[in-house]
Order: structure tokens, then C-alpha cells, then sequence
């Protein structure tokens, strides 16, 4: 465990997206750098932005979120400010730090805006922040990332009352859970898979079903390599005995593309197409319990408050080993998620 010193600042440190029709290409051409995806291949999911004016939700609900997170520090504490950086889009990690060094930050703890571990959401996030730190150079503060939240009480109530909104809506209807499809060679490699089922599971006995079925989005690499699945399309083709479904974004915290576009535009057409009548429940988003969770991974760190997990998998460590979530052998993913 990580001892308490000196902390003096909370870093919320998320994917980034564009937020203007102008930042759509440069966004994407950051997301794909190194990589080898076609050109053709980014300019159609750059259609999929501008379906929405090339503005993603999900910096807005960034900000909503820490303004949440700020108005919880000043009533309970601890008095730490709040800063912001993003991998792929401004406000860009790097441009974080560097602030942070102007104003004499030295130490700070990372909240990521993913409640699993996997390479893309935790891995590549540290590899991330040392390599915004060696852009800042000498004086650049040290950052520690918080834990993964997959069963705190604090995620899983908040997704337990989204999910039975969703469901007093429709009673009766199939419960599917989705989230970001990843290679399975990078599968193999964290526990993402299991903290997935662990957290299904949890919600669903909160809302009283025995029957879930969990399933996946957002597949972004090329058809021959296998990916986690089923595919939300290839489940909602599948169900029987039902005409009712409710879509339960487990795999996300908040409404941003991979939910508005593949869930709320994709998924639901295939709905209308099918005859099925579907409910999205909503995401944690800035639900009291889940902004309370943050401030309790912080405490953790701070003054050694007791960790709250539920479920049978273990605790999450409070400090990532130095090969935690490799890559794995197949490619990383290509277009955005895990955001």
C-alpha cells in the first residue's frame, strides 16, 4: 500500500474528445497515431461525430463530474483542487502538468475516468502519465492512480438505480449489460472479463434479476481478429420471448459516443427494425453515490480510510504493479473507448 505523503491535488484524467466539427480529424488523428488503421477507416467513424456536430459528449460531462467532485471536497474534504487532463484531446494531460508544476503541485492522485482494468484503460493511462511528465521535465508532479472501482458500493449502487429506472419502464423486459469490446489477446492479459461479470452480477441481484445477459460494443479492429463477444447486434437479433430489452452501459460512466452513437443511434435502430422495444439505462454520470466513491478513493491514499468493495474477486490494489495490463499479443484499440 501506498503510504499517505503529502498529496496536494486530484488529477481526473479521461480519453478527450472533440467538442467542434474542426476538432474531429486532428482528434482522431491522435487516437490513431502509431497505428495502422486506413484512412478510409477514420474518415467514416468521423461521420459518426458529425452526426453530432463533431462535438463528443463526453468533455462536457468531464466537466460536470468535477464540478460535482469540487462541490463534495469543500463540503466534506480533503481541500484538494482539481485538475484535468485528457489522452487524446484538450485539455491534454501534458498541458495539466505543466500547470500543476506552475502552481507548485508536487504530488497528486489520478482518478480515470474507467472502472476496469484492462491495457487501454489502465495501463496505457499510466504509460500516459510518465510520458506527460517527461514532456514537463524536472518538477513535473508525481502522479499515483487510483484504484479500479469496478464493486465499490458507490459504482455499483449508483448503476443499481439507473438500471432499475430503466427497468420500471419496461417490466419484464431482457436485461442486457454492454461495454467496449477489446481484442481477446488483450483480454488474456488483465481482468477486465471478470470484473465485467463481477459487476453484472452485483447490479443484477440488486434490481432482483437472476437472468442477464452480458454483451459487447464498439468492436473497432479488423473482422479476422477476435474480439470479446457477442456483439450488442448479434444479441438483440438472438433474443426470444421477449419484446421488451433494456440496455444496461456497465462499461461506461458516462453518456459520451460509444453510448449516444452505437447504443442510442445503432442499437436502438436495429431495435425499431426488430419490433423490440428498448430503454437505455443511463449511465453513473455525476449520482451523488458515485461522486461520494471518488472522494473514498481518495481517502483510501490520504488517511488510510478502509476500502469498500463488494462482490468475491478481491480487493483492487491501490498501486498498479510495473507489468500490470499488458497490451497482449493482438492490436491495441484502434478507434475511441474506454472512456
Amino acid at each position: 500500500m501506498i503510504l499517505p505523503s503529502s498529496y496536494d491535488a486530484i488529477l481526473v484524467l479521461s480519453f478527450g474528445g472533440p467538442e467542434k466539427r474542426e476538432d474531429v480529424i486532428p482528434f482522431l488523428e491522435n487516437v490513431l497515431k502509431g497505428r495502422n488503421v486506413p484512412r478510409e477507416r477514420m474518415l467514416s467513424v468521423a461521420e459518426n461525430y458529425y452526426r453530432f456536430g463533431g462535438a463528443s459528449p463526453i468533455n462536457s460531462q468531464n466537466r460536470a463530474l468535477i464540478a460535482a467532485l469540487e462541490t463534495e471536497l469543500a463540503a466534506r474534504g480533503p481541500r484538494l483542487p482539481v485538475y484535468w487532463g485528457n489522452r487524446n484531446w484538450h485539455p491534454l494531460l501534458a498541458d495539466a502538468l505543466a500547470s500543476m508544476k506552475a502552481d507548485g503541485v508536487r504530488r497528486a492522485l489520478a482518478f480515470v475516468t474507467s472502472a476496469y482494468s484492462s491495457y487501454s484503460a489502465c495501463r496505457q493511462y499510466l504509460d500516459d502519465i510518465a510520458g506527460a511528465r517527461a514532456a514537463v521535465g524536472p518538477g513535473a508532479p508525481e502522479v499515483d492512480k487510483l484504484r479500479a472501482f469496478y464493486d465499490h458500493p458507490g459504482f455499483i449502487g449508483a448503476m443499481i438505480e439507473r438500471v432499475q429506472a430503466a427497468l420500471d419502464q419496461l417490466p419484464g423486459a431482457a436485461l442486457l449489460f454492454t461495454a467496449h469490446s477489446i481484442p481477446i489477446a488483450m483480454a488474456q492479459t488483465s481482468r477486465y472479463e471478470q470484473q465485467l461479470r463481477e459487476a453484472c452480477r452485483l447490479v443484477a441481484a440488486g434490481v432482483g434479476r437472476a437472468e442477464w445477459q452480458l454483451v459487447y460494443q464498439s468492436r473497432s479492429g479488423p473482422p479476422s481478429q477476435p474480439w470479446l463477444e457477442p456483439d450488442i447486434g448479434d444479441a438483440l437479433r438472438g433474443l426470444s420471448g421477449t419484446r421488451d430489452v433494456v440496455v444496461a452501459p456497465i462499461g461506461f460512466v458516462s453518456d459520451h459516443m460509444e453510448v449516444v452513437y452505437d447504443l442510442d443511434t445503432v442499437a436502438r435502430g436495429i431495435c425499431q427494425q426488430l419490433g423490440i422495444h428498448m430503454v437505455r439505462a443511463g449511465t453513473v454520470g455525476t449520482h451523488p453515490a458515485f461522486i461520494s466513491m471518488i472522494r473514498e478513493l481518495v481517502l483510501e491514499r490520504v488517511e488510510h480510510a478502509p476500502p469498500r468493495a463488494l462482490g468475491t474477486l478481491g480487493l483492487s490494489p491501490d498501486a498498479c504493479a510495473m507489468d500490470c495490463c499488458p497490451s497482449g499479443a493482438g492490436p491495441r484499440c484502434s478507434m475511441p473507448g474506454h472512456t
